[in-house]
């Protein structure tokens, strides 16, 4: 079946079994988010979907909707920073075990900065008790499609 650009497919990853744990490249570390870090995070998110694979708007329309939205927990939005202290990665996480947005800085791509976010974010959410982690990406994304995939996601409904 061919797909139409653009199309959105749904990624599940159940929990039960061991999980991996998150390998951080040397010379990162996964910090705490906080809203003084928003227009960081939002400007990652704008470099990250430059050349496709999404969008987050304009910065007061994204902050307003997502630090108002009922599934936002700022324990849920995940930073990765290098040793000058600069955003390389960030995933952004609802409270239902759903990833909103997760991205990697393209001069930090291919560094397995992405699959240690992944595998904390499973973590975390096992912590709370889900049973499975969900997320939408484009079909058209096969960087993301196949980093999603190594992570032990598999297309859902």
């Amino acid at each position: 079946m061919t797909s139409m650009p653009g199309t959105v497919i749904r990624m599940r990853r159940a929990l039960e079994g061991p999980l991996p744990a998150p390998a951080w490249p040397e010379g990162v570390r996964l910090t705490s988010f906080t809203p003084l870090d928003a227009r960081e995070a939002h400007a990652l998110f704008t470099a990250g979907y430059a050349n496709g694979g999404g969008d987050v708007g304009g910065f007061d329309d994204w902050w307003t909707d997502l630090s108002t939205d009922g599934e936002y927990d700022p324990t849920l939005f995940f930073l990765v920073r290098d040793s000058e202290d600069r955003l390389v990665g960030a995933a952004q996480c609802w409270t239902s075990a759903f990833v909103k947005d997760l991205v990697v800085h393209p001069l930090w791509h291919r560094r397995g900065i992405g699959l240690a976010l992944l595998f904390h974010v499973f973590a975390s959410f096992r912590e709370r008790g889900a049973t499975a982690v969900e997320l939408k990406v484009l079909r058209d994304n096969p960087g993301a499609l196949s980093l999603y995939g190594h992570a032990g996601m598999t297309v859902g409904d």
